[in-house]
């Protein structure tokens, strides 16, 4: 991929132009994510209280006894979402899933465990273990290039 930036003083807004000989699923996803920044935008709650929650900052999202949670570095919220609506919303290149109940940062792993027959352990920089479910495993090795 070639990226070009003109500056051009002249110019009263941003504007962006995609030179391609066919339309990928990689540009698509270049269109989605520039047309709709706001739809990346995340909100959990404690309590009574919402924050905006910062992608960086979110270690893993999973479900427990039916609440969508996401544990970050600086505590636990409620979310409002389905994991399936969460993995269009996050960053692909930082979140994968790993099972149907969870999803994980990549830059928040400590390891993965191999060792185990069949099974992936993954440690988190908060301390929690978690597995990939079989399900996803060939997907996580495709992706760790194993």
């Amino acid at each position: 991929m070639q990226i070009d930036i003109k500056i051009d003083e002249s110019c009263p807004e941003l504007r962006i132009i995609i030179v391609t000989n066919q339309i990928t699923d990689e540009i698509q996803e270049i269109i989605n994510k520039l047309s709709n920044p706001s739809a990346r935008m995340l909100t959990g709650f404690r309590g009574n209280t919402l924050k905006i929650l910062n992608q960086q900052e979110i270690i893993r999202i999973y479900t427990q006894s039916g609440k969508v949670l996401a544990a970050t570095v600086s505590g636990e919220y409620t979310l409002r979402f389905r994991l399936y609506e969460l993995e269009a919303r996050l960053d692909p290149e930082i979140f994968v899933r790993i099972s149907n109940s969870e999803i994980i940062n990549l830059k928040k792993v400590k390891g993965f465990d191999l060792s185990l027959a069949g099974n992936i352990r993954v440690t988190l920089t908060d301390g929690a273990v978690t597995y990939v479910s079989r399900r996803y495993i060939s997907k996580i090795k495709k992706l760790l290039g194993i």
